[in-house]
């Protein structure tokens, strides 16, 4: 992920001077290592372009709620477990810091702790709620198509989110509607079937809008670009996501992952092979793609347990 806007964290500057003030109380009174605390100060800078997109100006509104939902965030952004742990260290250490020196009357990071990382069964939309996030975008403007070619490229191709914002220009063939997607270590490559809906809006997005947002040495061959011409990022792909869903009226947990989960469970339920799933989302082991039929399975689990004459006399 990367460590957000710079523009967003400079402008915060009563959160950003005690946020300074810590750094260098570490690098001084601590004796911490460069690299230590250029670690903390990454994390902890994307914690304040955080509370700089909810408009909370002073250390002393957060609570363990807010800071929950924070965490909760940061693993819906896909971060590895351990990033999440440094993370809740970083947070812990700069409130305690500000506890110590006056600047909260209580830390409420003494109540938070890593969510418990086990195997849960992701969450999906159901086809009408995608097709409500799909028609929210303002297709007359230029980041309103960027944003519905957006994700119907994502639900199209079932790409990771980091696939999706360093996905190349280059790496789309139209003339046999493929993509190559390259992830993970090795850049390990697998190619996609685009869609006819999804070729489309890139079509129109790549001859008409993306040119209006290009800029020279920022753009490079990224396929979607940010306002400013530079590549999205996590942050600003989940805000984007976030708004939308907002707008389409849904209440459900989505995250930015959830158009993948989609795909794949709405690929299964319409009769595809465990395997095709598989090869499309890049997956090593086909445990990892099983998991999206446990949603059928609690789904006979729970007509079982309601119309079997034998469950039906437990109750």
């Amino acid at each position: 992920m990367q460590s957000g806007n710079s523009d967003n964290y400079s402008s915060n500057t009563i959160l950003s001077g005690k946020l300074d003030v810590y750094l260098t109380h570490l690098r001084i009174e601590k004796g911490l290592s460069d690299n230590t605390i250029d670690g903390y100060g990454l994390d902890l800078r994307r914690f304040l372009d955080y509370l700089y997109s909810r408009k909370i100006q002073y250390f002393y509104l957060i609570d363990i709620k807010f800071l929950s939902q924070y965490i909760f965030m940061l693993y819906d952004l896909g971060l590895a477990p351990s990033s999440i742990h440094r993370n809740i260290s970083a947070l812990k250490g700069l409130f305690r810091f500000l506890n110590d020196e006056g600047e909260i009357k209580s830390n409420p990071t003494d109540l938070l702790e890593a969510p418990k990382i086990m195997r849960r069964i992701p969450h999906v939309l159901s086809q009408p709620e995608i097709e409500q996030i799909l028609e929210q975008p303002d297709l007359s403007g230029v980041l309103g198509y960027r944003d519905r070619t957006m994700l119907e490229f994502a639900y199209a191709t079932g790409a990771r989110v980091s696939e999706i914002l360093k996905m190349g220009i280059k790496n789309i063939n139209f003339e046999i509607d493929f993509v190559q997607i390259s992830h993970g270590k090795g850049n390990k490559e697998r190619l996609v079937p685009l869609g006819s809906i999804a070729k489309k809006y890139l079509l129109q997005y790549l001859q008409k809008y993306r040119p209006r947002l290009h800029k020279p040495h920022r753009s490079h061959e990224v396929l979607f670009l940010s306002k400013n011409g530079k590549p999205l990022t996590r942050m600003a792909y989940w805000v984007i996501l976030k708004k939308y869903v907002t707008q389409a009226g849904i209440e459900k947990h989505v995250s930015p992952h959830t158009l993948r989960h989609s795909f794949a469970t709405h690929l299964l339920d319409g009769g595809a092979d465990l395997r095709a799933v598989q090869e499309m989302l890049g997956h090593a082991d086909i445990s990892t793609t099983s998991i999206y039929l446990h949603l059928d399975r609690m789904y006979l689990q729970e007509v079982h347990r309601s119309f079997h004459p034998r469950e039906r006399m437990k109750k």
